[in-house]
């Protein structure tokens, strides 16, 4: 076994014990999203405890995304987001995504993922939707050549495909995989042979969609990520790179 070195373990701080006690006002439903809190007084009375382990307390809710805290009004009780839900997530995603093999596992989520997404979409999606769809796909067109835009026009149209379901949490997870695969798109999409042949899938699917073809608009959004991914590996290895985290994302070195 390998020699690592331990710290004592410490004791819960009483800003912890104020947060788990309010949590548990929360998640049991006593406090519901909208409720305001008692004022930072009074619950420094009940909790017998000083100011900066209630605003401690609340900070931490607040980040956790149960809480909203403004100054000069109550703390109330909020919903977590997608977003702040899997943005707990990214420590464990920036371990992951350190090797080859778990840049491919995200990858081939990301592929199943925005499959689906693609289906549900052409099955439900409404006129305004298609739309919006056709504009983001306009802008990715007038994009060509223009490599950062080009990369902004290209994660909005894949950002319209996934609000078309109308589900904020596929939504949240579509923004958080995109993210941590940012550095993919970077790599593959470095020459205007890439973004033509990126905006002619692009086309593929919207055409798709807009027919109502589930199984056309799943297989085309299937054969565009897997080239991507392609691309990516080609380039990684005629370059010499490998993938590693920095922060949400994939940078080569």
């Amino acid at each position: 076994m390998k020699s690592v070195t331990l710290s004592p373990v410490k004791r819960r701080k009483v800003h912890e014990d104020i947060a788990a006690q309010l949590e548990g006002l929360i998640t049991s439903g006593v406090l519901r999203e909208g409720d305001a809190l008692p004022a930072e007084r009074t619950l420094m009375a009940q909790f017998s405890v000083g100011r900066p382990a209630v605003r401690e307390a609340l900070l931490a809710l607040e980040r956790s995304g149960l809480l909203r805290v403004s100054n000069g009004s109550r703390a109330t009780v909020s919903l977590p987001t997608a977003a702040v839900v899997l943005d707990g997530l990214s420590a464990s995603v920036r371990v992951a995504i350190a090797t080859d093999e778990g840049v491919r596992n995200f990858q081939s989520a990301r592929i199943l993922f925005e499959a689906a997404l693609a289906r549900q979409a052409a099955r439900h999606a409404t006129p305004a939707q298609i739309e919006s769809l056709r504009a983001a796909l306009l802008r990715n067109e007038n994009a060509i050549g223009d490599t950062p835009t080009f990369e902004r026009t290209d994660v909005e149209f894949h950002y319209e495909i996934a609000r078309m379901v109308g589900n904020p949490l596929f939504v949240g997870m579509h923004e958080a995989l995109v993210g941590w695969l940012t550095e993919q798109r970077r790599v593959a999409l470095r020459s205007a042979k890439m973004e033509q042949k990126a905006y002619r899938h692009h086309k593929a699917i919207f055409e798709a969609i807009e027919a109502r073809d589930a199984d056309a608009a799943e297989r085309t959004i299937e054969q565009h990520l897997s080239e991507v991914v392609a691309a990516f590996w080609k380039i990684k290895a005629t370059k010499g790179t490998r993938p590693k985290a920095q922060g949400g994302q994939v940078e080569l070195e």
